[in-house]
């Protein structure tokens, strides 16, 4: 099935579909009793969200709503994906949320065959994310503000950690506007060309005291920096580990040497930490490794011996003995549950700040090119038989109503 919704209405449709799924008595009864916190308020929450209440905020068609949701809680075996759209809205968590709520009303997780999975756009983010590149997140997802995981790396790491979150991309910018922000270290990404805005994205990083952009390209973004780094690349060049998206840590293992004057990431930081007061002493992928483990339960056991021996582990892996866990939230399924229950979070529907009106009748909403790989780093400069520059895509409809023909010139505005 194909619902074609209106962008920026998926937690109009989401809290549809769970309204559905509880006035046809199909919801799973036993899993929300035993393994969930919150029903009541998540009913009581959703039950404006009429079909037809749907219809008219969505443009899905009431019936294709009721049949998605009769089938979505009667599989024996369903999972939710999503990609990078519904997190690059202004409520991009609720929309999340929203998507977890349904899981749990039918019990579509921590089994075989059935989950959420929020598909990643690049090899390793899940391990960045493991690893704490996260504003608000030390290694192993221990929060930040969180005074005994806090704890536990300061007195490791012999330093203070600031007890409150940091600033996500965003906010990096805004604080860049409100000179809150002076100097940055880029390490891996392109925010000059990966901004919507890259007219003002260029204006604030010019305008910063001190950039430093460390990276296996010379990016548009090192290009305007201070300082730049040449970097090594991590999956051929380097030792060290990789995450996918199933939370399988595997090796990585140095295939060959780097180009003249590249350096692995790992002994850049080290020389700048030692340049700055503090010795490190020499940079070892295995030793650095073994720190995580020391510190983020969810790897304990992952070894390297144990990572080679078993071709990969899946966290969280909590001693040498434990084989890894198949499934992130199995626990939900043991009777009594091991651990909390998870709660329902009610969400509400909360339309695109721009609305659309006889003025401005169309939204402009960008995706990606099948052929680039994010920013065209490491794509843009390769021949590809599927580039064909930029176009606009619009209905056939629409594109009728406006007299405009396929190939044509048009001016957006």
């Amino acid at each position: 099935m194909w619902l074609s919704l209106d962008i920026g209405t998926d937690i109009a449709l989401a809290n549809a579909i769970g309204r559905e799924i509880i006035a046809a008595g199909l919801e799973n009864k036993d899993f929300i009793e035993c393994a969930t916190t919150g029903f009541d308020a998540y009913r009581k929450a959703v039950e404006p969200y009429t079909l037809e209440y749907a219809e008219r905020e969505t443009g899905v068609p009431a019936h294709v709503i009721r049949e998605m949701a009769h089938t979505y809680a009667r599989a024996h075996r369903a999972m939710i994906c999503w990609t990078l759209g519904i997190t690059e809205h202004h409520n991009a968590v609720d929309n999340v949320l929203a998507l977890i709520n349904l899981s749990l009303l039918t019990g579509h997780v921590g089994k075989y065959g059935s989950g959420l999975n929020p598909l990643r756009g690049q090899n390793n983010v899940q391990g960045g994310g493991d690893m704490g590149a996260l504003p608000d997140r030390l290694p192993g997802f221990q929060h930040v503000e969180n005074a005994p995981f806090r704890e536990k790396f300061e007195t490791h790491w012999g330093v203070k950690i600031p007890p409150k979150k940091g600033w996500h991309l965003s906010q990096m910018f805004e604080a860049m506007e409100n000179d809150e922000m002076q100097a940055l270290y880029v390490i891996g990404e392109n925010p000059l060309q990966s901004e919507a805005d890259q007219n003002h994205a260029r204006h604030l990083l010019e305008g910063l005291d001190f950039l430093v952009a460390q990276d296996i390209f010379l990016t548009k973004t090192a290009e305007i920096a201070d300082v730049v780094l040449p970097a090594t690349a991590a999956w051929c060049e380097t030792e060290g580990t990789v995450t996918n998206s199933e939370r399988r840590v595997q090796r990585v293992r140095k295939a060959v040497d780097p180009p003249s004057g590249s350096r692995d990431d790992v002994a850049i930081i080290f020389d700048i930490a030692r340049r700055m007061g503090h010795d490190w002493g020499e940079p070892d992928a295995e030793m650095i490794w073994n720190e995580v483990r020391a510190l983020s339960p969810v790897h304990t056991g992952m070894s390297y011996a144990r990572l080679e021996e078993l071709k990969g582990i899946q966290w969280p892996c909590y001693d040498q003995t434990h084989p890894g866990e198949m499934f992130l939230h199995s626990r939900l399924w043991e009777r009594p549950v091991r651990g909390p229950r998870v709660e329902f979070v009610p969400v509400e529907h909360d339309p695109p700040v721009e609305k659309l009106s006889e003025e401005f009748p169309l939204r402009l909403t960008t995706g990606r090119r099948l052929d680039d790989y994010n920013t065209g780093v490491q794509t843009s400069g390769y021949n590809s038989p599927l580039r064909r520059g930029e176009t606009l895509d619009l209905s056939p409809e629409d594109a009728k109503r406006l007299g405009i023909a396929d190939g044509e010139l048009v001016r957006v505005h």
